[in-house]
């Protein structure tokens, strides 16, 4: 199955020096791969000449006459920037001649045009940013990451439903344990809309588990996590900053002096391994889940290894059908509660 994928190489901190050579070697690790890059085309050939596109069949180059900041207003975006390459590569998956799109952009812009561009699914009021985070059994999927700072309980019950179903496909695991994010396990914590959303969950048919603190994230008691866009989004850049802490920490601690230089070359093979585990641009690439699509958004600072993942993500989405299942399941689900 060729997968195509339209790519907005402008979106994020560094354009095509990051975008260009991330789509390179995600042709180079993905033999089913096709990739569309949007952007001015005198600034990606620039990269392609310095690289040397190995893959010449495979990346074409469409041009975009604009370019959405990464301050700018969602709404702006969406009314001003008709040609950008963010809205260009969205409009591509509307009419079928891409599989997917994937931005290291605005993330608001890019929820907006996606949202205008592709609608949502039926049955789903609002999209949700749903990503894997690593966790001591492998990783978690956390849902919302930020596309909706206020959740009511209705909307946070479509996100367990939408995370259950990627996690279920994505992952093959038929039935994913689901866990809602408070202030604490106990049935009496938290606000009236995670004890109404709590409600919601145990009456339906997911594998609801209850209540999950914070450190579930990490130890991987569920496999998926639902959130308000407010919380999701602190916790991520929270461990994201961890991550980058300790690996400072540890490099000072290291470079100490000439016992500890020593002592990190002995213990190097470890420290690699630990640093791939708990690398967050290895689970850079995260889902516009519950569009009529598949849009993945990079972080914005992504280098070339993040966003490469993004792209491979957007081609294991894409291969699973995940926004194809979510549309059936959540009919099946509407058609047995009328019954």
């Amino acid at each position: 199955m060729t997968v195509t994928v339209a790519v907005d190489a402008m979106g994020g901190d560094h354009g095509p020096e990051v975008t260009v050579p991330a789509a390179l070697t995600a042709l180079q690790r993905e033999p089913d791969l096709d990739l569309i890059l949007f952007d001015r085309e005198q600034d990606i050939q620039v990269q392609l000449d310095v690289l040397a596109n190995p893959e010449p069949d495979r990346l074409s180059l469409v041009n975009a006459t604009q370019i959405v900041g990464m301050d700018e207003l969602p709404a702006q975006a969406l009314r001003g920037k008709k040609n950008s390459s963010m809205r260009v590569a969205t409009n591509l998956v509307k009419s079928g001649n891409a599989d997917a799109c994937v931005s290291a952009g605005n993330t608001g812009a890019l929820m907006a045009t996606s949202r205008f561009v592709l609608k949502t699914l039926p049955g789903i009021d609002r999209p949700a940013i749903v990503s894997a985070l690593p966790s001591l059994r492998g990783h978690i999927h956390m849902l919302d990451l930020g596309a909706n700072v206020d959740s009511p309980p209705e909307l946070l019950l479509q996100f367990a439903v939408m995370g259950s179903i990627l996690v279920k496909y994505v992952e093959d695991k038929p039935d994913p344990s689901i866990g809602l994010l408070n202030i604490g396990v106990e049935d009496i914590k938290g606000n009236e809309i995670v004890k109404r959303a709590a409600e919601l969950m145990r009456q339906s048919n997911l594998n609801y588990k209850g209540f999950v603190e914070g450190d579930a994230i990490y130890t991987g008691d569920v496999d998926v996590i639902v959130c308000d866009g407010f919380d999701g989004n602190v916790a991520l850049k929270t461990s994201e900053g961890l991550a980058q802490m300790i690996t400072h920490f540890m490099r000072e601690e290291y470079r100490r002096n000439l016992l500890t230089r020593l002592a990190g070359l002995i213990s190097l093979p470890v420290m690699k391994s630990l640093r791939k585990r708990v690398d967050h641009r290895r689970y850079n690439g995260a889902t516009l889940v519950g569009l009529r699509g598949t849009v993945i958004k990079s972080h914005g600072s992504a280098d070339v290894l993040a966003f490469r993942h993004a792209i491979l993500e957007a081609v294991t989405e894409v291969k699973h059908k995940v926004p194809k299942h979510i549309s059936e399941e959540l009919t099946d689900m509407m058609k047995a509660a009328v019954t």
